[in-house]
C-alpha cells in the first residue's frame, strides 16, 4: 500500500515528522548558516511532505514549518517579526503544495494508465490464446485467412486436419489450390472472392480438394475484412466437411419420403398428438377420411374429430392416463365413432400407441374406416342367410320329392310286421301272443320313426339350427344297423362292426345320422346282391382334430369313375331303378351336422363311404359336459 492510500492521520504524522527532522537538521547546521537561509530547508521539507504524504498533510505541516523558519531567522518576538518574509514563505509553501498536488495527480494518472494498459495487454493475450484454442479445436472446420490477393495468410490446425496441408507449405499459396480443375476453369475462386467483397459475406455448398486430390462436399463461408479506412485487408474463410451430413440428410429424406408414400397409400389414417391432445401430424389418408386438410387441424384438439359423448370425455381420458397410467384407449384397439367435417358420423377402428419426444409423451392414432366393411358384412350376412334358406329349401325340395324313398324302410318294416301279425291271427295260437306283441311294438316304433323323419325334414327347412345332442356313437350305429340289416340274413350278407370306444361321444342330430347310416347300409346290401362275397363293414375311429370318422364298406363291384365324381349329385344313381337322391340327401344331412362325406374305392374291391361327425368330450372330473363342435 502506498503512503497516499494510508489513513490521513498517518500521512499527517509523516508530514510533521519530515518537518521536525528538517528542524533538527537546521539546528545542526546553525553554526555554519547562522540566520541565513532559515526557510530554505523547510520549503524543501514541505515539497517532500506533499510528494510523500499528500497536499492536505503538507498544507497542515506548513504552520510548524513557518514557526521553525521564524525561529531560525531570529524573528522570536513581535518587534523583530517581518511580515514580508513570512508571507513570502507562505506563498512559496502554497506553491510547492499545489505543484506537488499536480505532480501527484499526474503520477496517479500515469500509474492508472499503465495498470490499464497492462490489464488490457493481459486480456488481449488471454483472448488471443482462447481464440487460437477455439479455432484449433474446431474439429471438422477449417478456419484460415486470405490476404487481399487471395493468398493464404493464416492457417489453423482445423484446416490442416481437413485439407492435410501443413502450414509451412500452404502459407502464401493461392486459394484456388482448394478448387477442382473444372471450377478453376470456370473462374470460381476469383468470382467467389469478388462476390464476398461486394456483399460482405458469401456462402456456398460446393466441392473442395484435399492435398491428395480427393474431393469432399464442403460448406464454405467467406467474409470480407476491411480496414477502418475501407480498404480490403483480406478474407476470413470457414470450410466444413458436410459429406457425411449430406448423405445422412439424403438418407433421412429418402426414408421420410418413403414413409410418407406408405402412409399416403395405406388404408389406415394416422394422427400424431401431444399430451394435451393437440394434433401435430395428420396423414393424407386422414385428410380423405375426415375431409379436413392438415394445415386446418395442426395445433387443434383431436376431440374435434369425435362426436358426443367422446368429444367431452377425451381430455379427461388423457389426464387420467397421464396421472395413473391406467389404459382406457392407449394400447387397446377399440371400435368407436368418428365425425367428418360435414358432421356425418362413421364407425372406425381406433388403435393408439404412446411414444416419447424429450420429456413429453406423444400419442399416435391409427384409424380404419369401417363403413364399407360393416356394409359388406351386413350384405354378406343377409346373402348368407338367403343362401342358407335357399339351400335348405332346395334340399327340402329334393328330400320332399323323394320322401317315399326315405320312408321306404320304416314303412316296409311296418307293412311286414302288420302282415306277419295278420297271418298269425289267421291261425291264432296262444303261444304266438308274445311274438305278436313284439311285432306290434316294432310296428309302432317304425311308424314313430317315419313320423320323426317327417318332423325332422319339416324343421330342417326352417331357419333354425338342427337339434344336436351328445350321443354315444356305438349305440347310435347299432340301433341304426338293426333297421338297415333287417333282411340281410336272407340275402346272405355278413355284417362286421369295428367300433372304437375312443371315437365317442359325438354331437349330432341322432335321427338324421341314423337315417344316413340306414341309407348307406341298404345301398351296400343292394350293391352286393350279385357278388359271391357279401361282407358289410361298419367301423369308427378318431378323425381329424375335433371329429370322429365313420366308414361303411362293402365288397360289391364298386363305382365307375364316370359316376364317382357325381355320386353325391341329385338324380345320379348306380341302381337301374334308383332315383339318385339318397346320397344327395346323406351329404346334406352330414354337412348340416358339421361334417363331410366322401367315397373311395376299397383296397380289396368294393366301395367305402366315409363321413365325419363332430366329437364331444366328457369332462367327468368336473361333473360337466363340454361339446367341442362347430355349429353350422
Amino acid at each position: 500500500m502506498s503512503m497516499i492510500d494510508r489513513p490521513f492521520f498517518v500521512r499527517l504524522a509523516t508530514a510533521m515528522a519530515i518537518v521536525g527532522a528538517t528542524a533538527l537538521l537546521r539546528l545542526a547546521l546553525g553554526p555554519w548558516l547562522g540566520g541565513q537561509a532559515a526557510f530554505l530547508l523547510f520549503a524543501l521539507a514541505l515539497l517532500a511532505a506533499a510528494m510523500i504524504a499528500g497536499s492536505r498533510a503538507a498544507t497542515m505541516a506548513t504552520i510548524p514549518a513557518l514557526g521553525f523558519g521564524l525561529l531560525f531567522s531570529g524573528q522570536r518576538n513581535v518587534e523583530s517579526f517581518e511580515p514580508a518574509v513570512a508571507g513570502t514563505f507562505l506563498l512559496t509553501a502554497m506553491g510547492i503544495v499545489l505543484l506537488a498536488n499536480r505532480l501527484q495527480k499526474a503520477r496517479s494518472r500515469m500509474a492508472e494508465s499503465e495498470r490499464r494498459a497492462a490489464s488490457g495487454a493481459a486480456e488481449a493475450r488471454l483472448l488471443a490464446e482462447e481464440l487460437n484454442l477455439l479455432i484449433d479445436g474446431a474439429h471438422g472446420h477449417a478456419i484460415y485467412l486470405l490476404d487481399a490477393e487471395g493468398k493464404v495468410a493464416i492457417w489453423n490446425h482445423g484446416a490442416l486436419r481437413l485439407f492435410d496441408w501443413p502450414e509451412a507449405e500452404i502459407i502464401g499459396c493461392d486459394a484456388s489450390i482448394f478448387y477442382p480443375a473444372d471450377a478453376i476453369e470456370c473462374g470460381k475462386p476469383g468470382k467467389e472472392l469478388a462476390q464476398a467483397e461486394r456483399q460482405g459475406r458469401f456462402e456456398v455448398e460446393d466441392r473442395r480438394l484435399r492435398k491428395d486430390g480427393s474431393e469432399f462436399l464442403a460448406d464454405v463461408s467467406i467474409t470480407a475484412l476491411h480496414a477502418p479506412d475501407g480498404n480490403l485487408r483480406g478474407f476470413a474463410t470457414v470450410v466444413s466437411d458436410i459429406t457425411k451430413r449430406r448423405a445422412t440428410e439424403d438418407a433421412l429424406r429418402s426414408q421420410e419420403n418413403h414413409l410418407r408414400s406408405i402412409l399416403s397409400t395405406v388404408p389406415d389414417a394416422m394422427i400424431v398428438m401431444d399430451d394435451r391432445g393437440l394434433i401435430l401430424s395428420f396423414s393424407s389418408t386422414a385428410e380423405r377420411m375426415f375431409g379436413y386438410r392438415e394445415e386446418e387441424l395442426l395445433g387443434t384438439n383431436v376431440k374435434r374429430l369425435m362426436p358426443s359423448p367422446d368429444r367431452e370425455r377425451h381430455d379427461r381420458y388423457i389426464r387420467h392416463f397421464l396421472e395413473t397410467g391406467e389404459e382406457h384407449i392407449i394400447g387397446i384397439g377399440r371400435i368407436m365413432s368418428g365425425r367428418r367435417r360435414d358432421g356425418s358420423i362413421f364407425p372406425m377402428e381406433l388403435s393408439v400407441g404412446q411414444t416419447a419426444s424429450g420429456a413429453r409423451p406423444l400419442f399416435t392414432a391409427f384409424i380404419r374406416d369401417l363403413t364399407e366393411r360393416q356394409k359388406t358384412e351386413a350384405r354378406l350376412e343377409s346373402l348368407q342367410s338367403e343362401l342358407i334358406q335357399v339351400s335348405r329349401t332346395s334340399a327340402m325340395g329334393t328330400m320332399a320329392s323323394t320322401l317315399a324313398h326315405e320312408l321306404n324302410q320304416p314303412l316296409t318294416a311296418v307293412t311286414n310286421y302288420v302282415e306277419a301279425v295278420r297271418d298269425m291271427l289267421g291261425k291264432f295260437d296262444p303261444d304266438d301272443v308274445p311274438v305278436i306283441r313284439e311285432a306290434l311294438e316294432d310296428t309302432a316304433k317304425e311308424a314313430m320313426r317315419a313320423g320323426e323323419i317327417v318332423r325332422r325334414l319339416r324343421n330342417f327347412v326352417a331357419r333354425g339350427e338342427v337339434e344336436k345332442t351328445i350321443e354315444d356313437l356305438p349305440a347310435l350305429i347299432n340301433e341304426a344297423a338293426m333297421l338297415g340289416l333287417m333282411d340281410a340274413r336272407e340275402k346272405n350278407v355278413e355284417p362286421h362292426f369295428d367300433l372304437d370306444p375312443l371315437a365317442s361321444p359325438v354331437l349330432v342330430d341322432k335321427t338324421q345320422i341314423q337315417q344316413v347310416l340306414i341309407n348307406l347300409v341298404r345301398n351296400a346290401i343292394d350293391a352286393m346282391a350279385d357278388c359271391p362275397v357279401r361282407r358289410l363293414s361298419v367301423s369308427s375311429r378318431p378323425g381329424p382334430s375335433g371329429f370322429v370318422q365313420v366308414v361303411v364298406a362293402d365288397t360289391g363291384p364298386g363305382v365307375t369313375p364316370e359316376i364317382a365324381d357325381k355320386l353325391f349329385t341329385a338324380f345320379v344313381s348306380t341302381k337301374p331303378d334308383g332315383m339318385g337322391l339318397g346320397l344327395s340327401i346323406c351329404r346334406t344331412i352330414i354337412e348340416a351336422n358339421g361334417g363331410r362325406i366322401w367315397m373311395q374305392a376299397a383296397e380289396d374291391g368294393g366301395t367305402e363311404f366315409h363321413f365325419t361327425l363332430v366329437s364331444a368330450i366328457m369332462e367327468n372330473g368336473h361333473g360337466s359336459q363340454k361339446a367341442r363342435a362347430y355349429r353350422r
